[in-house]
């Protein structure tokens, strides 16, 4: 018997973090009755989301990856109640299963996002303890000297807590990938990184040194980075090679 955030993630239906929401929500039965966190499940039980059952004797099949460009505008969310674009409006349909995004960008930044169908392997990617490395291109209101940058690197709290960038280098003019970056008057642009996945952590950290981000774009993600001959709004389905390197940046095989 499995978890049932663990079994319904391993279908595909979402990552664990969503099948827990789903859970607490009330929208999770179980024999009949409403589901509970720490319950467990297999494939004989009568499982349903929102009344429907589920069928969990399918296999979830081969699990996909999907490299998206989002742009500036768009949210991370399948529903927004202000109506704004959502990064699933405009994705290719998964041949089985349901696209399950590898955190979130805010509404204001751009670039590299991760969906795959496997919800076991989102969950990894997502998960502090996984480490996996982000990477930004930041565009700064502003210079900061040596001490910020310090300060930034050595952590700062932000309001949850002390985060902190595990690098910082500067962004030479025309290095960028799209026209983020003026190092010319007031303004600055460094590439960053970080092992966290925090609501907005990279703007906040930048806050919390007394610099606002004007331009944020990610450019990585663990093994995979943004192509550059890739524009907004496009989406590429990843090659299994691509998919065993990020399996590997977590030390998740392939199901045999």
């Amino acid at each position: 018997m499995t978890r049932l955030q663990k079994l319904l993630a391993g279908l595909g239906l979402g990552s664990r973090r969503t099948v827990e929401e789903w859970i607490r929500a009330g929208r999770i039965s179980i024999g009949g009755r409403t589901a509970q966190l720490g319950d467990r499940g297999g494939p004989g039980d009568d499982v349903r989301l929102d009344g429907r059952k589920l069928d969990l004797g399918r296999s979830a099949g081969s699990p996909e990856l999907l490299l998206y460009y989002k742009p500036v505008g768009e949210v991370t969310t399948r529903r927004d109640p202000e109506r704004r674009p959502t990064v699933f409006d405009r994705l290719p349909p998964p041949s089985l299963g349901r696209w399950i995004s590898v955190g979130r960008l805010d509404v204001n930044t751009s670039g590299l996002l991760l969906l795959t169908t496997d919800g076991e392997l989102a969950h990894r990617l997502m998960h502090p303890s996984s480490e996996v490395e982000r990477e930004y291109l930041v565009r700064l209101r502003g210079r900061p000297d040596p001490g910020v940058i310090r300060r930034v690197l050595d952590g700062v709290d932000i309001g949850d807590g002390s985060a902190r960038f595990d690098r910082v280098d500067p962004e030479p003019a025309g290095r960028t990938l799209e026209a983020a970056a003026d190092t010319a008057g007031s303004h600055s642009s460094f590439r960053v990184v970080l092992r966290e996945g925090r609501k907005r952590e990279v703007r906040r950290i930048w806050q919390a040194a007394g610099f606002e981000v004007s331009r944020l774009l990610r450019v990585r993600y663990g093994p995979i980075g943004l192509p550059r001959n890739m524009r907004p709004g496009e989406a590429r389905r990843a090659t299994p090679e691509l998919l065993e390197q990020l399996r590997a940046a977590v030390c998740f095989p392939a199901p045999e």
